[in-house]
């Protein structure tokens, strides 16, 4: 069976330092489901995996028990050369996603070739009420469309998420940060006309300060638009 063998493979590759470290800094998953791989590791088992045959078993054998698990299947959905089963397999796997770590290193290089298909995608994900799939939304937009495929109606969109989750809150202080970096002058009245909730509306300034990206004078100002809790 594939999955004892992807179970045997990972206890083989397990730091148990590394194992300490990641169970402080993904809170939301349960210590007992981190094995302590490194990333690198799993990147490579990833590819590996994927010329298997029965990857599918793989893919389909859900919810996994361990952390890795989900890591192997963000990385092996990310080198899917396959759109159509790819949107097909991120879709079915991001209900399962219970961390930051595993939804923002899960991004396929096929969807830029693809979106169109990706921004509908995109809004259902957004919509979710499911944090991880919510964040991904964001995330993906934050990849895909803040360059040559621009538009501000995703700023407006990002705008009005309001959430009680951290990471989701998270994520789009970190969209419009990166929007402030890439597309300044349509992103700045987002920020000036107070837009986003007080907590989310300061992180983005805060990470657009600490932004190379980000001009001297442009922080300067945007320090001057923090708004009191």
């Amino acid at each position: 069976m594939i999955s004892a063998d992807i179970y045997k493979e990972l206890v083989s590759l397990q730091d148990k330092g590394y194992r300490d470290m990641q169970i402080t800094i993904i809170p939301s998953v349960n210590a007992d489901s981190i094995i302590g791989v490194r990333t690198p590791a799993l990147r490579s088992l990833a590819k590996e995996l994927s010329k298997r045959e029965d990857i599918d078993t793989f893919l389909n054998d859900l919810p996994h028990k361990y952390f890795e698990e989900n890591q192997l299947h963000a990385f092996i959905l990310s080198g899917m050369k396959d759109a159509a089963k790819a949107f097909e397999l991120v879709d079915k796997f991001l209900p399962y996603v219970d961390n930051w770590a595993t939804c923002d290193q899960m991004s396929p290089k096929i969807f830029k070739k693809h979106k169109d298909i990706l921004l509908e995608y995109i809004n259902k994900w957004i919509s979710s009420d499911l944090a991880y799939v919510k964040r991904f939304g964001i995330g993906m937009l934050m990849e895909h469309f803040l360059d040559e495929d621009f538009k501000t109606t995703y700023l407006t969109k990002v705008s009005k998420i309001r959430s009680d989750e951290y990471y989701v809150n998270m994520m789009t202080a970190w969209y419009f940060a990166t929007a402030l970096a890439k597309q300044y002058d349509a992103t700045l009245p987002y920020i000036e006309k107070q837009k986003l909730d007080i907590w989310t509306h300061n992180k983005s300034i805060q990470k657009a300060v600490e932004s190379y990206r980000i001009t001297p004078e442009q922080k300067e100002y945007l320090k001057t638009l923090k708004r009191k809790a």
